[in-house]
């Protein structure tokens, strides 16, 4: 059976720099009846159980390491036995949340990741973190973006490990040269598509 795709939302908060905020959660799982993979790992563990059902659970994916989008990746690592992959620049931002738990598998980009005999490409987008990735995946005409793109524009660069121009530039070059009709699934909130952000590219502010 095909890949298809599931989402759940969590919620919990968010902590950075000294503040704490509430937030809504997208969690994407990717796979068929058998096998899937999480893209972030977010506040409730029991609950993406509960979505997975007894499918296996082949991997942990974080878009990037902020608290809200891996809070409950060890707890479903050490529930399922699979392994959480995180972008290497982005360990500093995951000691903040797990230091006493590492990421078991490091994400490069271009590498491809494959599910239900689909494969998800990741592309490291840094900005919104330095370790951020997005994974597209053809086949299911998507890109799961994390916090790099958002209907209505880029991620925040307001706070620690984050910067404005950097976003900016992995959004034009790697994510505007997806195929336009490409769904952007996001970490929080609405889906888009690359057609639609690009049209908005005008509207941005820092």
């Amino acid at each position: 059976m095909a890949a298809r795709i599931d989402h759940l939302v969590t919620s919990g908060t968010f902590s950075l720099d000294g503040g704490t905020w509430e937030v809504d959660n997208n969690v994407w799982i990717v796979g068929n009846d058998d096998e899937a993979i999480v893209i972030d790992a977010a506040h409730d563990a029991e609950a993406i159980l509960t979505a997975l059902g007894d499918r296996t659970l082949r991997a942990i994916i974080c878009t990037h390491a902020h608290n809200d989008h891996i809070d409950a990746a060890p707890t479903l690592a050490s529930r399922t036995g699979a392994m959480i992959h995180l972008h290497p620049a982005d360990l500093p931002l995951w000691k903040q949340t797990h230091p006493d738990w590492a990421p078991e598998a490091e994400l490069a980009d271009g590498q491809v990741l494959t599910i239900a005999g689909t494969d998800l490409t990741v592309l490291h987008t840094p900005g919104h973190a330095p370790g951020a990735v997005c994974l597209y995946a053809p086949e299911l005409n998507t890109v799961f973006t994390g916090d790099t793109l958002f209907q209505g524009g880029p991620g925040a660069t307001g706070r620690s490990f984050s910067d404005y121009p950097t976003i900016v530039t992995s959004i034009r070059e790697r994510l505007f040269a997806l195929p336009p009709q490409t769904v952007v699934r996001t970490g929080h909130g609405a889906s888009t598509s690359i057609e639609a952000e690009a049209a908005r590219q005008g509207e941005w502010r820092p």
